[in-house]
């Protein structure tokens, strides 16, 4: 072993996401809303990607806030759901989005 780190320089802290954390959205990502669905485009693979309404709402407020205690606290009030179900599909979404490089959790 020889005691340098081994992680690929760019590789992402591997630390679980939060709602204490910021989510980025990739300037090579482009959005549509169609009919409270979404499409999402990255410009840099050109691949599409698709939001059913709830992933659209919350793409939304991350647009709006970044914060995801935010986003958060805005699902809450907007939808009838326990509150651990809304965190654990909010982080979930997010992890996928970082994974297809859609944005970058802060």
């Amino acid at each position: 072993m020889s005691g340098q780190n081994e992680n690929p320089p760019d590789r992402q802290d591997m630390r679980a996401t939060t709602l204490e954390n910021t989510f980025i959205l990739s300037k090579d990502a482009l959005f549509r809303d169609l009919n409270g669905e979404a499409v999402i485009l990255d410009l840099d693979s050109g691949k599409y990607f698709g939001l059913n309404a709830v992933g659209t709402r919350v793409w939304q407020l991350i647009e709006r806030h970044g914060r995801l205690a935010a986003v958060f606290d805005e699902l809450c009030r907007e939808y009838d759901a326990a509150p651990d179900e809304l965190q654990r599909d909010l982080l979930e979404l997010v992890a996928r989005l970082a994974e297809a490089r859609l944005g970058e959790v802060k």
